[in-house]
């Protein structure tokens, strides 16, 4: 039998392309191949949250010490438990603890390869035929790529801006019905820079708990909160609604490459184990990649010794970045944005294209800044808000500064006559 006349029965799978096509990676990849490279500047990059490649958001040397401890100890060469190190898991644990109302047992926390991870082990536990999720918009779109693979039909909510990004919590109880299995919370928000009150935050445990779900808190950037309002963890909420937070160690230590985040079930009533969430959860742990050991063994140290200086520099670059973006981007015509941001490293702005010329949406906005002024920004588009951006300020505040004045000047040169 030749080549041509074989019945080969394999074929990619398209949910893969479609899930694929989602991601903030893939809309980047398409702006960075429209770089100029005949451009003398440096690109500044505005449309990623990783700033540990900028000398001021270099990690702690606690950190630092504590990854070179665990190597040189000779004790984490070894495969990790599907789980994670007791150790580990005790210290998540401890570290957690702090701000919730009830303690936090190592039995409660399972570690994983950074927050993807923890969010592809719970899409895919809950993803049963015939389910949704609700997902905010905008909002991180991981969720509904890892939902789109999974076949778990996805349904947005609404963020209002004039409310600070709060949750249309009527409009979120209009999407739900038997079939749907749990709400995506971001806090603090990516990409909106939003914080949630302590009051916003109870009025979303009890609606969830009326509708019957549960909730996945996303607190990747969790303490990032530098305005008025205080960060306060979801956990919080566990005894009126089953709540399971992803976090890492990513943004708060600047340390995405290090790939070391968790998965923590709140549920002091006993709900999630009446409906095996638990087992399903660590079966697929049994079955996928383990966190690094070198990490995990550096975890204790790096979570118990940190200095709060370190944290508090942070905070402090990160208001010092948010305040001169509020500065700046009132100085350009065609973008206003709602609020302030309180926390996390982005703010989201709108384009009026009303005011431009030659430009069409938010994609060919951001394609054309990238062509002429070497700055790469998010589309909304990319997040679920047509004709808006998400831009990162987690820069030098001498780039961030650069990069402000060449969106100005990229929208005056583009901007309608009268």
């Amino acid at each position: 039998m030749d080549e041509e006349s074989t019945m080969w029965n394999f074929e990619g799978d398209e949910h893969l392309n479609k899930a694929s096509a989602c991601t903030i990676r893939s809309f980047l990849t398409t702006l960075k191949e429209n770089l100029n490279q005949n451009d003398d500047r440096p690109v500044i990059p505005l449309g990623h949250g990783d700033p540990s490649g900028f000398p001021s958001f270099r990690t702690s040397q606690v950190a630092e010490d504590a990854i070179v401890d665990a190597v040189r100890s000779g004790k984490f060469n070894s495969y990790s438990p599907s789980l994670g190190i007791l150790d580990a898991r005790r210290a998540i644990a401890e570290y957690l603890s702090q701000d919730h109302q009830y303690d936090t047992s190592p039995e409660d926390v399972f570690v994983t390869v950074g927050a993807r991870q923890a969010i592809d082990v719970l899409i895919t536990v809950l993803a049963r035929r015939g389910a949704n999720i609700l997902l905010p918009r905008p909002g991180y779109p991981l969720y509904e790529a890892r939902a789109v693979f999974s076949h778990l039909e996805v349904r947005h909510f609404d963020l209002l801006p004039e409310k600070a990004w709060e949750i249309d919590l009527n409009g979120l109880e209009a999407l739900a019905d038997d079939k749907t299995v749990a709400m995506v919370l971001i806090n603090p928000g990516n990409p909106c820079g939003n914080v949630y009150t302590h009051k916003h935050l109870q009025k979303i445990a009890e609606t969830a708990k009326k509708l019957g779900i549960m909730i996945i808190s996303d607190e990747a950037y969790g303490y990032l909160a530098f305005g008025s309002t205080p960060f306060v963890p979801m956990a919080r909420f566990g005894s009126i609604v089953p709540v399971f937070t992803i976090g890492s160690i990513s943004k708060r230590w600047m340390v995405p490459g290090w790939r070391l985040g968790w998965i923590l079930m709140s549920d002091p009533n006993g709900v999630v184990q009446k409906h095996k969430i638990t087992e399903c959860i660590k079966s697929y742990l049994d079955i996928s990649s383990d966190v690094s050991t070198i990490t995990q063994g550096a975890l204790t140290q790096i979570l118990k010794k940190t200095p709060e200086s370190f944290h508090s520099k942070t905070l402090n670059m990160l208001r010092e970045a948010a305040d001169l973006c509020h500065a700046r981007l009132k100085e350009i015509p065609c973008i206003t944005y709602p609020c302030r941001p309180q926390g996390s490293m982005f703010l989201m702005v709108k384009l009026n294209l009303l005011l431009l010329k030659d430009i069409n949406d938010d994609v060919e906005f951001c394609i054309k800044l990238a062509r002429e002024e070497s700055i790469v920004v998010l589309p909304g588009a990319a997040v679920g808000l047509k004709n808006w951006l998400r831009i990162t300020f987690a820069v030098e505040l001498s780039s961030l500064e650069d990069g402000l004045e060449r969106i100005k000047a990229f929208t005056l040169r583009h901007a309608k006559t009268k």
